[in-house]
């Protein structure tokens, strides 16, 4: 799901559990996403892009595999302005700059 947001995440399957028997005797997958009304499956190496500004959550219903997704946000700058982009570059420069001046190499657990 994609509306006119300026933010967008994509998660890779890296480890992705095998299906499990439901209480109907079916085999289905095991962990999903939901976005808004949608409801969608990691596949390992396949990239799913959603828009986090809708309620969204993940489950996984195996009992002994984890999920494992490389998540990454980006800005959607094809739905941005030629200002809303330069606003973000300025932003982010300055950011740098301060951390820089700062002589902070560590911010949380973000390596920078």
């Amino acid at each position: 799901i994609c509306s006119y947001t300026l933010r967008l995440t994509c998660q890779m399957g890296i480890n992705v559990p095998p299906e499990i028997i439901n209480e109907n005797g079916e085999s289905v997958p095991a962990a999903h996403i939901r976005v808004g009304p949608e409801t969608r499956h990691w596949k390992a190496g396949e990239c799913l892009l959603y828009d986090t500004t809708y309620e969204h959550e993940t489950f996984n219903a195996h009992p002994t595999e984890e999920r494992v997704v490389l998540h990454v946000d980006f800005f959607n700058i094809l739905k941005m302005t030629k200002l809303e982009i330069e606003v973000l570059q300025y932003i982010y420069e300055m950011r740098e700059q301060f951390m820089k001046a700062e002589g902070v190499a560590k911010v949380g657990a973000q390596v920078l």
